[in-house]
């Protein structure tokens, strides 16, 4: 009865969610509260991610690949990125192979029938040449117990909450509770395209992202109360202007990039949409990268580079 009731239940909360991994989602550890899903292969194939993956050139995740012996922009073939109780595990579905050379300054751990290399409080583990998982160790503890037993199934019903999600888009993502896995991981650039700070007034998201024609993405999110919904979109607006008058006077075809951002909001809901054009996406990675800024629209710059 038991087994006819969980298949029951994961056959009806696939059919409620966007497109996601069939062996990921079921790795997911109990009380997770934020999913972000990665269709890697189809990320690949697009000029944005090329130019995001460009523009973090020597970043972490050079180091990330070196000391495991798998690399995300080139192995991977799908991802979730999950927020545990016990921390963060990104699961992944593709082609892995352990890196000997990057393993003498590891300590290993037995996890039942898995080994778990790790440095200080985070690891990676090949399952097999095909399923990996790396992140804080107890996460990854957890997410093995869990796919070796298979009883909680909280990933599907998670997803769930995005049920209305693209099939067709290459990212995706669903929290419960304060949005953490936002707030933490946006951009902050010089630009006052800041919006980290908005999500934390936000009690559960769901977003999108597509990247096959420039960039297009929406978030969708449930404040505590309407007047709480309607500071929120009237702050994003209020970002949005203030991005507006940073940009440089060189470079007006910027303005684009802040039309292309717009925040409704009905009742507790607000929703922020992102429409960014092909050939603006490098300017737009430049702009956020960038701490500072250049002269903007009104200002001139006196000798020495003051602003006058």
């Amino acid at each position: 009865m038991r087994t006819g009731f969980l298949i029951l239940i994961s056959s009806l909360a696939a059919s409620a969610a966007p497109r996601v991994d069939n062996v990921l989602i079921r790795m997911v550890p109990p009380g997770s509260t934020a999913l972000l899903v990665l269709h890697m292969k189809d990320l690949q194939q697009t000029d944005v991610f090329r130019q995001m993956m460009t523009s973090q050139a020597g970043s972490g995740i050079d180091q990330f690949a070196h000391e495991t012996g798998f690399d995300p922009r080139r192995d991977v073939n799908e991802l979730l990125v999950v927020t545990t109780p016990k921390g963060s595990v990104a699961l992944a579905r593709g082609r892995f192979a352990v890196n000997a050379a990057a393993l003498k300054d590891t300590v290993t751990v037995r996890h039942g029938m898995y080994t778990i290399w790790t440095r200080q409080t985070s690891g990676f583990c090949i399952l097999d040449g095909t399923l990996a998982a790396a992140g804080e160790v107890e996460a990854i503890e957890a997410a093995l117990d869990e796919w070796r037993t298979g009883k909680h199934l909280d990933g599907l019903a998670l997803a769930a909450h995005a049920a209305t999600a693209d099939p067709a888009a290459q990212l995706w993502g669903v929290t419960s509770g304060a949005p953490t896995l936002l707030s933490d991981n946006l951009p902050r650039g010089g630009s006052g395209l800041d919006f980290s700070k908005l999500f934390r007034g936000l009690d559960a998201t769901w977003f999108e992202g597509d990247l096959r024609t420039g960039f297009q993405a929406e978030v969708h999110g449930e404040a505590a109360n309407e007047k709480d919904a309607l500071n929120l979109r009237d702050a994003v607006r209020g970002m949005v202007g203030l991005g507006r008058l940073n940009v440089p006077d060189d470079q007006p075809d910027m303005l684009r990039v802040f039309d292309g951002i717009t925040a409704d909001q009905q009742g507790k809901a607000i929703t922020i949409k992102v429409d960014i054009a092909p050939e603006l996406v490098g300017k737009l990675l430049d702009m956020l990268n960038r701490p500072g800024r250049g002269p903007t629209r009104g200002e001139t710059r006196g000798e020495k580079g003051h602003v006058l």
